[in-house]
């Protein structure tokens, strides 16, 4: 089993992306720990949030004072819900958190069973909880639990794997080739994409973009694909690699055959709408491209946007790395194409978009009533004054590959000592 502790200034975004498989019923709540309980069992994101907020008011001066855990099982693992109820408890006990509220998720929308853990690292008097050795004290109690569980053991190779597979390209580094080996024929045995197009906004995040070339043999046209690494600007950084140097897996007619599969499998996906939902509030609570990446790369997913050379935006991709799934914007929904950020980020013209039925909070029951009803914006504003939060995977923390793309923080320093340059050249 593999235990990833993510940590944010974020708690609503934890909640939320959690509470949001809830109410879509990709998940279910399988046990909280000292959390104020409802009459009737079900609970809004305000409501779990409740719980957590003497914690955050009494907080010192911990910047990250959210945890967002997984608990992952090898997939062949069966583990029941009796068991993972008792293998959380163990495992926020022995991480010394067993005194903290903490609300554990459960997710049912992957093959891949596993659960998520929702807490705060400060405790009551607000002083921060030690996280000295954490690294190896969780290994230590994954270690326990699968002996205590029979579980399948996650080897320190397995590991390696992994980290091999994601991991954008350096060209800087050398041995480009095998770089772009360990990525792209790995990429597609864990994200679903459905063109070309969307794989390559994937592959972006790599550092490395792939182009369809033709030619002809004997008289018979022949297409294929070249492999080109980029540089961390998205320019390219050294010669093109021929598909067949990775693999069949790599190459134009087994992707096709991926394409085609994945439509079939993302065409009723439940996760289309989450993820959907997800975009659709991002686009409504921000005002610019930066704070819009910044919202919905706290939930997991990374944007990847196409402009022509007048600064026109004429493409869009999602990739949500929390259902592995790669969406083009108008696939997601005809009002989340790339004319209508076009429009908004270029033009400053605000879209008229409806939030879906799903984001929209659920009526308290008449026993609930000392609770409040679920206010998502305002509690946003009070649970993210923090002004210097990370931005990439705040919410999710650790939880994503490595490869997903910016700082933006760092991005939004660049713009600013670009305009001050600009304003020194000016006064010249």
């Amino acid at each position: 089993m593999i235990a990833k502790i993510g940590r944010s200034a974020n708690l609503y975004g934890a909640l939320a992306y959690n509470q949001l498989k809830v109410e879509n019923e990709n998940g279910q709540i399988l046990f909280a720990n000292k959390m104020i309980e409802t009459a009737s069992g079900h609970y809004s994101v305000a409501q779990l949030a409740q719980s957590f907020a003497p914690y955050l008011i009494a907080n010192r001066n911990t910047e990250k004072h959210t945890l967002h855990i997984s608990l992952n099982p090898d997939p062949n693992d069966k583990v029941s819900d009796d068991k993972f109820r008792e293998m959380a408890e163990q495992y926020m006990r022995e991480m010394g958190y067993g005194e903290q509220p903490f609300v554990v998720f459960k997710h049912t929308d992957i093959d891949r069973s596993h659960i998520h853990i929702v807490s705060v690292c400060v405790d009551e008097q607000g002083k921060k909880i030690s996280d000295k050795f954490e690294k190896m004290r969780s290994m230590n109690v994954c270690r326990e639990l699968e002996k205590k569980h029979g579980l399948i053991p996650a080897t320190d190779k397995e590991h390696r794997q992994n980290d091999k597979v994601f991991r954008p390209v350096n060209y800087k580094a050398g041995d480009v080739k095998s770089q772009i080996a360990s990525v792209v024929r790995h990429l597609p045995n864990y994200y679903k994409f459905q063109t070309l197009g969307e794989y390559n906004a994937l592959l972006s995040l790599f550092n490395i973009t792939t182009e369809k070339v033709e030619d002809e043999l004997q008289g018979q046209l022949r297409q294929g694909l070249l492999y080109i690494p980029l540089n961390g600007k998205g320019e390219r950084a050294g010669h093109p690699f021929k598909a067949s140097l990775f693999g069949k897996d790599a190459g134009l007619p087994a992707l096709e055959l991926h394409f085609a599969k994945c439509k079939t499998d993302l065409k009723d996906s439940p996760t289309k709408q989450t993820l959907q939902s997800a975009v659709t509030i991002a686009l409504k609570s921000t005002t610019d491209e930066l704070g819009f990446k910044k919202q919905l790369a706290e939930q997991g997913i990374n944007v990847v946007v196409r402009r022509n050379d007048t600064g026109r935006i004429y493409g869009i991709t999602f990739i949500d790395h929390n259902s592995k799934a790669v969406w083009n914007g108008s696939r997601l929904a005809t009002e989340l194409s790339a004319n209508t950020f076009n429009d908004y980020w270029n033009n400053n013209i605000k879209p008229d978009i409806i939030e879906p039925v799903a984001l929209h909070p659920k009526l308290s029951t008449s026993n609930d009533a000392d609770l409040p009803a679920e206010e998502p914006h305002h509690l946003f504003d009070f649970l993210t004054t923090d002004k210097h939060e990370d931005g990439l995977i705040e919410a999710l923390g650790g939880l994503l590959p490595e490869a997903q793309g910016d700082d933006y923080e760092e991005q939004d320093f660049v713009n600013k000592m670009k305009k001050k340059r600009k304003r020194q050249r000016g006064q010249k």
